[in-house]
């Protein structure tokens, strides 16, 4: 595992630990309706750090007791096998090109932290989001829904790109990463837009690479040293 970026793992007291798990919390109680359990997290552009949030607050869900997937639906470019040091031979894409009901035990992983299973993204194939929005992704969704506690999707970015809409329409709930000083207000207004206009159920925005400010909380913007 990648140590520097499994964050929660390997430095459980840091103030970044401490803000994964105040983001775990809060979305434990985000709907009093319904149970979130499938979450999908997304950005704008690339490089906000939307899979360092991924893979560390499925860590931290797993940390809690729960039974977490996370599914790496980043097909295009997707690099949670490269933060859990696991080889990428064959994952979600693969998966959705065979019976998912009859095979997809055979795509999850152990993470190495208990509690946490992983499905990766497996090969590029020339249309991801085809693949993610076919009837298959749709029953693996069910499928899985029924198998754990919590999933994590790490989305592929927004902008330009129908991937993650798609997937937004299959979960509970989605997050945004975006980063400061790296990703504008009007194209986070847009990828807010793009969302809302296929019914996303939007989550919360995550201000990521900002200065911790101890005990300070503005609104859905957590601060932290991402990457």
């Amino acid at each position: 595992m990648n140590n520097n970026e499994l964050i929660i793992y390997s430095d459980p007291k840091s103030s970044m630990s401490e803000a994964i798990r105040t983001l775990r919390t809060n979305l434990q109680f985000a709907s009093v309706d319904k149970k979130i359990k499938t979450i999908l997290v997304t950005s704008s552009i690339p490089g906000e750090g939307k899979s360092f949030i991924a893979a560390n607050l499925a860590a931290a869900f797993a940390g809690a007791g729960s039974k977490v997937l996370l599914v790496d639906c980043d097909i295009r470019k997707g690099r949670q096998h490269t933060i859990f040091g696991l080889h990428n031979k064959k994952g979600l894409s693969n998966l959705l090109l065979k019976d998912v009901s009859e095979d997809y035990q055979n795509y999850i992983h152990e993470s190495g932290i208990e509690g946490l299973s992983i499905l990766f993204k497996g090969i590029t194939p020339p249309n991801p989001s085809e693949l993610l929005n076919s009837e298959k992704n749709k029953q693996l969704v069910s499928i899985l829904y029924n198998e754990y506690d919590i999933i994590i999707f790490d989305g592929a970015p927004i902008n330009g790109l129908p991937d993650s809409l798609v997937m937004s329409t299959l979960v509970d709930g989605t997050i945004i990463v975006t980063g400061a000083k790296t990703t504008s207000f009007n194209m986070l207004e847009e990828t807010k837009k793009s969302l809302e206009n296929v019914n996303a159920n939007i989550l919360g925005v995550i201000l990521n690479r900002t200065e911790v400010r101890k005990n300070k909380y503005y609104g859905g913007y957590y601060g932290g040293y991402y990457e």
